[in-house]
């Protein structure tokens, strides 16, 4: 059964949609942030401290951001898109937060790797490897290919316009390329959450 979209101006934002989903991720971000990594934590006393800070900051922008493209890509799938500029809008944010995140993630890896028997990385061989080697190497590698899909999916939208929403194959391709960003950014989010409760940089 083939989906046809719904006519709409592409410029019509659901404004309604967007800013109910934004609040109920903020209050859910919240709620998960202080019971995964208490505010009198994020500013401590380690090395890498504001690095963990800035890189945290930043990827719970990106999982706000990020859960909001996930549904308007949805919307987009379904064709029942209205907000069209705005998922363009949100693709450049994913892309930056994502190019961002990863910047801010490779500045915190550098204490994480430090040489000394105290550090992150030191302590999670020392006396749990499958730690080091599943949440923090897995999670960094996995959380690099939501940079390159964020940017595909931010080409195709603005070099297409609107004709990904009278092209079938674009829009699967950039509901696809949202919904895969997003599983990898939770993923990454949800590991990097576990290490640092584990053991902060």
């Amino acid at each position: 059964m083939r989906i046809v979209p719904e006519v709409h101006d592409a410029r019509e934002a659901s404004t309604t949609s967007l800013v109910s989903v934004a609040a109920a991720l903020i209050a859910s971000a919240l709620v998960f942030t202080l019971l995964t990594a208490p505010f009198l934590k994020l500013l401590g006393a380690g090395a890498g401290a504001v690095a963990a800070a800035l890189h945290g900051l930043v990827a719970l922008l990106y999982l706000f951001v990020g859960t909001i493209g996930l549904y308007l890509g949805w919307r987009l799938l379904t064709g029942h898109i209205r907000a069209f500029a705005d998922l363009q809008l949100l693709s450049v944010v994913c892309a930056s937060l994502s190019f961002l995140a990863i910047v801010f993630g490779n500045w915190v890896y550098i204490f994480y790797r430090a040489k000394t028997p105290d550090s992150p990385r030191s302590y999670f061989i020392r006396t749990m490897p499958d730690v080091h080697r599943v949440f923090f190497e897995f999670k960094e590698f996995t959380a690099l290919f939501t940079l390159p899909l964020m940017v595909c999916a931010a080409f195709l939208l603005w070099r297409y316009g609107g004709q990904v929403l009278t092209r079938p194959w674009l829009r699967y391709t950039v509901a696809i390329l949202f919904g895969l960003g997003f599983f990898y950014l939770v993923i990454a989010f949800g590991l990097g959450a576990a290490v640092t409760k584990l053991k902060a940089a």
